[in-house]
């Protein structure tokens, strides 16, 4: 009975470890979040879909700069994709780019196409 108490007890503590791990895991991105600006969260969303688990281990290697002291300023969406790509991950992003005419804002192909 005592040996299955104290079993029982040890599966209860994986299970905390785990829950706080998940947790600690949760917090490193929300805190990464805190210091992303300007489509920053973009750039992580698209990072976190493409290369999932890189992306796990950058965000843990910036939050822990972060809580050092060593990066003590925000983080645009540009430098956060300059450093994926510094470190060999090409993250694919949309671009759009708009001009505006008249008022209206039409895409680079279609001004292209009137210019012909």
């Amino acid at each position: 009975m005592k040996q299955l108490k104290e079993k029982a007890a040890l599966i209860e503590k994986v299970k905390e470890d785990k829950m706080k791990t998940n947790v600690k895991k949760m917090d490193d991105r929300e805190l990464l979040l805190k210091y992303l600006y300007d489509r920053g969260d973009q750039v992580l969303q698209l990072a976190e879909s493409q290369y999932p688990v890189q992306t796990k281990i950058i965000v843990k290697r910036i939050v822990d700069l972060i809580k050092s002291g060593e990066i003590d300023s925000n983080i645009s969406g540009g430098e956060l994709l300059a450093i994926f790509r510094s470190v060999g991950l090409r993250i694919r992003v949309d671009t759009n780019i708009r001009i505006e005419e008249h008022g209206k804002f039409i895409s680079f192909g279609e001004k292209l196409k009137e210019g012909i």
